[in-house]
């Protein structure tokens, strides 16, 4: 079994379709059905259902998956381990919070661009769950996530720390004003904004918490500022967003409002010296201002109760 072989089975099944594995490999599809017949034959079973979109997985396709992308990933870390460390080179592929994607990582990948030109970066954002789950199983090589972590199989390095503030319609003029049985909006399930915000409002009385998930910090602010609910978001991110005007921002205790960003790797894996200079460009952000301050939209809260509106 060759390991190019392996990697045209991912490319096929990463694209759905062999005319699109052959185009992101550069060559001829007659090449990618031979390999992949070849690969069929030797295992003694087919990889891959035809149907009228392309290709889909068979049983035994799916079962080869994680191996392939696991011999894949151990020979790029390989050659990753054993390169030269003044200039790293090959894929790298980090996984981030949105949050964190949109407002600390543009500085952090042009800077570590310039420093490692030869190393490929790819992006992916998603909850902390999510993220720590594709570090577990080799698809990240690393992750900027809320934390502490605490997971077996991780080490977790602190990065930066943000500062947390909730946020509501601008006519919810203190918490006192929001109801007992708020909706909150948030990122998908995973998020460690939306448990932080389920506490900081059952802290205060809430009861009956109801949930409406959004994929994009724009839709967040834009239906918070519609008054559909409520959110919690790092601060910073507000303050250097277009919809900031939308909203209002309300300050939380000190041990409420600290949250921490680690960035997390696997335990067993070897150091890698382009992962190494990503992390040392990444401690190295600025973290901004610690507070927001936004005339006439700040309210600093005592955690009393939260109380229906009138």
């Amino acid at each position: 079994m060759e390991l190019s072989d392996l990697r045209i089975f991912l490319a096929v099944a990463r694209t759905h379709g062999i005319t699109r594995a052959a185009r992101e490999l550069h060559t001829v599809q007659s090449n990618v059905s031979a390999r992949i017949h070849a690969l069929e034959k030797e295992l003694g079973a087919p990889l891959f259902r035809r149907h009228a979109r392309g290709v889909a997985l068979t049983h035994v396709g799916e079962r080869l998956l994680p191996y392939a992308e696991r011999v894949s990933r151990l020979v790029d870390e390989a050659r990753q381990a054993v390169g030269d460390e003044t200039d790293p080179s090959g894929p790298l592929r980090i996984g981030a919070l949105e949050t964190t994607a949109g407002l600390r990582l543009p500085g952090v990948l042009a800077t570590f661009a310039e420093d490692c030109p030869r190393v490929e970066v790819s992006l992916v954002t998603g909850p902390t769950e999510q993220l720590v789950r594709d570090v577990l199983r080799y698809r990240l090589d690393g992750a900027l996530v809320s934390g502490p972590v605490r997971q077996p199989g991780v080490v977790e390095t602190p990065v930066f720390e943000e500062r947390l503030v909730l946020l509501t319609a601008r006519r919810v003029t203190d918490l006192d004003s929001v109801p007992a049985d708020p909706t909150i909006l948030v990122f998908r399930s995973g998020c460690s904004y939306r448990r932080r915000l389920e506490s900081v409002l059952h802290a205060r009385g809430a009861v009956g918490v109801r949930c409406m998930e959004l994929g994009t910090l724009d839709g967040i602010l834009g239906c918070v500022g519609a008054g559909m609910g409520i959110s919690l978001l790092p601060a910073a991110v507000v303050e250097r967003h277009a919809a900031r005007e939308q909203v209002r921002v309300h300050e939380l205790p000190e041990q409420e409002a600290r949250a921490q960003t680690v960035f997390v790797q696997r335990a067993d894996a070897p150091p890698m010296p382009a992962l190494t200079r990503f992390l040392t460009h990444a401690q190295a952000v600025d973290p901004g201002p610690p507070v927001l301050r936004m005339a006439g939209g700040s309210t600093a809260t005592d955690g009393s109760p939260i109380r229906r509106a009138r």
